[in-house]
């Protein structure tokens, strides 16, 4: 039998990853295999079941932008119905490929349902690698406490270690500012990675994501909206492939999209555990009210609809009518929206525009959905093949990417780089190294290790540093010459004074990029992603040759292990 006549794609111009789509295991047997939805979040909300967060602290939320998601609580998942949603998840497309045809979560559902603001600055930055002890104390400053080290996962804390400390604050109206904002910070760094973007893990949050909450002002200005779509939508894509068999983002959107348009899984609603009308707080104002996800969060009837396993599901998605899919689902002039109304923008819902969130980059296709805007739809654009390439960038991917794309040196090999590795004249180099090898002097003092060939080690990188030295020293200075076509002062002159240079270090399979400030984009505007911490685990035999800012940085890892 041909597959492909009978289930599809009969074209594969488009669906062009069918061979490894997790669709195909089901025709070889696998038809019983449920994803395991990740999530960290269920004993912060279990805590919240007899009381409400304190006033103050709702609103910080309110202020960062993750009112919305608080108000909506939690829903239990049914991983039976999201698996089946995945298997017909298409990451050429970014879309669900029903019977009836092509739909999406776009930005519109992520603010119509959490009320999640999507107009403002891409969530974003630098991947910075700190010590146990530098996490401990920008945690102390920022959330209010110093986790234990073994709470501690690299650059990821483990979400009980925040819950129980949260849960020993109490907040009243004597609580200084600080204390508050230390907080809610808490609460939205848990709401961040325990509800909006839960990774695979299921218990660990990263610390990047404090970064971007240090100022609860400037965090309104985050398009948090895109961010957790850019997450939801690498996650779909991840799961759909063959093999998989965890998923996590935020699959509360998902499974509140699907019961918003799909009729025949549509629950009947009853009884609501959440509050829906605003919360009152001094001086006449109010915050506003629950968003549409929250109406979700209640007693569920099944009485008219399906809910069972993944087999029932699957079916009743593949004799889906064009009846029995919403493609509006949503009153728009409701209160209930319209409470949020003053943060919408329609015309981003409809823009095709790329979806960021940190070293995640996913394309955001409104124009294959127009049907759940009120147009017509028209045969879209073949997928770009660019996007799919867009998965494999990750922390550790992203150089192997750019080493292979990307032209290296410019000047010519008889005057390109100085013994050791580094490009003549670039001073942050030496600079860096020179610090690097303090450190190291510095930790032999404090922490003596009888290791034959470290302390001579040291001595060859000192040796290497001054060949650095000298280098720059007799550099020739480059000028413009004055012409009537050419200023008098060259460019990388002009530049010079309040611009350090970006170099990179290569050594084989690793990578390392120095960026220094730029007077074009602050340290915050781009993500550059390093190496994780034990990429490279060297020997000391192997040392010698390669250059003294990797050797530094090993040799740094091997002593304080010891």
């Amino acid at each position: 039998m041909d597959r492909r006549a009978v289930y599809g794609p009969r074209d594969g111009t488009v669906l062009s990853q069918q061979s490894q789509h997790r669709s195909d295991e089901i025709l070889d047997g696998d038809i019983d295999e449920v994803l395991q939805a990740k999530r960290a979040d269920g004993k912060f909300w279990r805590n919240l079941r007899e009381q409400d967060l304190p006033i103050r602290v709702q609103q910080i939320l309110h202020q960062i932008g993750f009112y919305g998601v608080y108000r909506c609580r939690r829903i239990q998942y049914d991983c039976h119905l999201i698996t089946a949603l995945v298997e017909r998840w298409r990451s050429e497309t970014h879309s669900f490929h029903f019977r009836v045809g092509e739909a999406t979560i776009t930005l519109q559902d992520v603010q119509v349902i959490w009320g999640l603001p999507i107009d403002g600055e891409p969530v974003s930055g630098i991947d910075l690698e700190r010590t146990s002890v530098q996490w401990q104390e920008y945690c102390m400053q920022y959330i209010g406490f110093a986790p234990e080290d073994g709470a501690l996962k690299g650059s990821r804390l483990q979400v009980k270690a925040i819950i129980e400390h949260i849960s020993h604050v109490h907040i009243t109206p004597d609580t200084p500012h600080l204390t508050v904002v230390q907080y809610a910070r808490a609460v939205a760094l848990l709401l961040l990675g325990g509800t909006m973007c839960p990774d695979s893990s299921g218990n660990l949050v990263s610390l990047l994501y404090l970064a971007k909450l240090e100022d609860i002002v400037a965090a309104r200005n985050y398009s948090w909206g895109s961010a957790v779509l850019a997450f939801l939508y690498r996650e779909l894509c991840n799961a759909s492939e063959k093999g998989k068999a965890v998923i996590g983002g935020a699959l509360q959107l998902v499974q509140i999209w699907a019961w918003s348009r799909i009729i025949p899984l549509c629950p009947g609603l009853g009884a609501p555990r959440v509050h829906m009308g605003p919360h009152q707080i001094h001086n006449n104002r109010v915050l506003p009210g629950a968003p549409y996800g929250a109406m979700w969060n209640c007693e569920h009837t099944f009485t008219r609809t399906v809910r069972t396993t993944v087999r029932v599901i699957r079916d009743i998605l593949d004799e889906m009518q064009y009846d029995q899919f919403i493609w509006q689902p949503y009153d728009m002039e409701s209160n209930v929206i319209m409470a949020y109304a003053g943060d919408f923008n329609p015309q981003l819902w409809r823009s095709i525009c790329p979806l960021i969130f940190y070293a995640k980059m996913e394309m955001h296709h409104p124009e294959r959905v127009l049907r759940q805007f009120g147009m017509m739809q028209n045969i879209p654009d073949q997928p770009d093949t660019r996007d799919m390439s867009l998965h494999k960038i990750t922390h550790r991917g992203y150089w192997e990417w750019y080493n292979n794309i990307t032209r290296h040196f410019v000047s010519s090999s008889t005057d390109r780089r100085v013994e050791s590795g580094y490009q003549p004249g670039d001073a942050p180099m030496l600079q860096i190294v020179t610090q690097q090898v303090n450190t190291l002097q510095t930790l032999f003092q404090s922490k003596p290790v009888d290791v034959e060939g470290y302390r001579q080690l040291v001595a060859q990188l000192e040796h290497e540093v001054q060949i650095i030295a000298e280098a720059i020293k007799h550099q020739p200075q480059q000028t413009a010459t004055p012409s009537d076509s050419a200023p008098t002062t060259s460019h990388r002159q002009r530049r010079s004074s309040s611009q350090m240079s970006i170099g990179s270090v290569e050594r084989g399979d690793i990578g390392v990029d120095i960026a220094g400030p730029s007077t074009a984009y602050t340290p915050q505007d781009y993500y550059v992603p390093q190496p994780p911490q034990d990429y490279y685990v060297p020997q000391p035999s192997k040392m010698i040759g390669f250059n003294p800012l990797h050797t530094c940085q090993a040799m740094q890892k091997l002593i304080l292990h010891m």
